[in-house]
């Protein structure tokens, strides 16, 4: 019997066994006309959070230098989009969800 790895490890939380552990906080969701995202103390300041359309287009990438990034929803249509956040050699540590309505 052989087991296939993967190189991507993921942080569990003690309470849920089955998802990993999220990174990110972000809010509010839906958001109109901003949404914060919040990342822990003492992450690597080299991260970037990028935004795609529900059709998978990137639409911004942010450099995530503070603790707690607002961005402007402005230009972005009414819609589910994706974010993920990356390190320096473009892996996803985090990702999520959330609802742009006007």
């Amino acid at each position: 019997m052989s087991f296939a790895s993967s190189s991507f490890a993921q942080l569990r939380t003690a309470a849920d066994n089955d998802q990993p552990a999220k990174i990110v906080k972000f809010y509010p969701n839906p958001a109109s006309t901003s949404i914060n995202f919040e990342l822990p103390k003492g992450y690597d300041k080299s991260y970037s959070i990028q935004l795609f359309n529900f059709m998978g287009k990137k639409v911004a990438e942010i450099n995530a230098t503070s603790l707690r990034v607002n961005y402007a929803l402005d230009g972005l249509y009414r819609g589910i989009y994706i974010f993920q956040l990356r390190d320096k050699f473009g892996k996803v540590v985090d990702s999520g969800k959330f609802q742009v309505v006007r």
